[in-house]
């Protein structure tokens, strides 16, 4: 886990897999969505659950090798970057990604009991649509932004 990863820097093996499943995200959640387009929508459903599972549980993964191999400390030794930078984009990032966690999370317990109360699809299509909207933006700068700290951390050296 703590071992060099598998892209080529300096990056322990548990960022390099998280930081692969973050970018990788956007492109399963176009995916999903597709699913919605078709009318496919147990699918969908199933797959926002799904990814929403593996995202809450890989970013657990994250957070216990950040803690354990020695926190962001340890990282910011391997780029000449200034520390209150890179301190200001992590609390950026946090902030981000905290948010799209707790906005992904609400649009698919709001959905689901939509879904039961026979509004979805329905009355609540449209609310869900921008909801969802809201929550694609947000996932995408997720990546984005743990992308960029990935970047600063690790490639730019």
């Amino acid at each position: 886990m703590f071992e060099t990863g598998f892209l080529g820097t300096k990056a322990p093996l548990f960022m390099d897999i998280t930081t692969f499943i973050v970018v990788l995200l956007p492109f399963l959640l176009a995916g999903s969505v597709h699913f919605a387009h078709t009318k496919n929508y147990k699918v969908h459903k199933k797959t926002q659950i799904i990814l929403f599972m593996v995202t809450i549980l890989v970013l657990g993964f994250f957070e216990y090798g950040v803690r354990v191999d020695g926190g962001i400390k340890k990282y910011i030794e391997y780029t000449d970057i200034s520390d209150s930078f890179i301190f200001g984009f992590l609390a950026f990032h946090i902030t981000i990604a905290t948010g799209t966690i707790l906005l992904w999370a609400r649009l698919i317990y709001l959905s689901i009991k939509a879904e039961r109360n026979g509004d979805l699809p329905g009355k609540f299509s449209i609310m869900h649509r921008h909801l969802a909207k809201a929550t694609t933006i947000a996932i995408y700068l997720t990546a984005i932004t743990g992308f960029g700290l990935y970047y600063i951390l690790f490639i730019k050296l």
